[in-house]
């Protein structure tokens, strides 16, 4: 009996410049400058924060490529001019700047770009939909791949579901946060957020829950779908395997990287 395919597991954090790490997880002396080098290879992917703010330069991203291993993958926040408007059908200039800006610079090392929602943006779904026709499925010759962050209780509905899956977008799972869960798999591969890091756990999240969140991933990667989430729809049938992208974010920041190593350990 052959045993089932499994897509690629990425474990990583949330930008790499971060003052209270330096000393904890960067070694005491390390250059700023080579922060990046450093935690590009003791994580597996990391989600650019900065780009949600402010335009970056296409230098940039060249120069993240080349820093990181191969293998190695970033994901990107869409930038809050984009999402943070009162009518989402009217992003499509604003898309196209995003990507304009050097994006692609990372070339087969880009993730999936997460366009996160305020959490007071409610789902209105002919305007939502609009969106989401906006978003381009390759840009430069590279496939690109999208996910939506929504934070407020009324996309836990079946309609944003199948617009998500009929536009092919992927919605971000969070988790042990405050932000509604749906842990709907409307795509090819899964992306998670976990917030639930706290400074009295050595590595975050206890060892049960650092085992409980790597078989999620595991099962993730093999196509199924893990116990214990909150889903909105019927779970879609099993496929052949999944990337899984799972990022441990917010909570006791200090702590999100020494959780990421030890489940990147988890998960072989």
């Amino acid at each position: 009996m052959h045993e089932k395919a499994s897509g690629a597991i990425h474990i990583g954090i949330g930008g790499w410049t971060y003052e209270p790490w330096r000393g904890s997880f960067y070694p005491e002396g390390l250059v700023q400058k080579r922060e990046l080098e450093y935690a590009s290879r003791k994580v597996t992917s990391i989600e650019i924060n900065g780009t949600y703010y402010g335009s970056q330069k296409p230098e940039s991203f060249a120069k993240w490529r080349d820093e990181a291993p191969d293998g190695f993958v970033f994901s990107l926040k869409g930038p809050r001019f984009t999402t943070n408007r009162r009518v989402l059908a009217e992003a499509g200039e604003s898309i196209e700047r995003f990507f304009r800006s050097g994006v692609t610079q990372l070339k087969d090392k880009l993730g999936p770009i997460n366009w996160q929602f305020a959490p007071n943006k409610q789902f209105d779904p002919d305007d939502f939909g609009a969106f989401l026709k906006l978003l381009p499925a390759s840009v430069d010759g590279l496939s690109i791949r999208h996910v939506v962050e929504v934070r407020h209780e009324s996309f836990r509905s079946p309609d944003f579901i199948a617009l998500a899956c009929e536009h092919d977008v992927g919605i971000v799972i969070a988790a042990d946060s405050e932000y509604p869960q749906i842990a709907d798999v409307t795509t090819s591969f899964v992306y998670a957020r976990i917030m639930g890091t706290t400074e009295n756990e050595e590595f975050g999240y206890s060892n049960h829950d650092l085992d409980q969140w790597s078989q999620r991933a595991k099962t993730w990667a093999a196509g199924g779908i893990p116990q214990g989430l909150k889903t909105v729809a019927a779970s879609p049938p099993d496929v052949q395997a999944r990337e899984v992208f799972l990022y441990v974010i917010s909570g006791f920041k200090q702590r999100n990287p020494a959780a990421a190593i030890s489940l990147i350990e988890r998960v072989g």
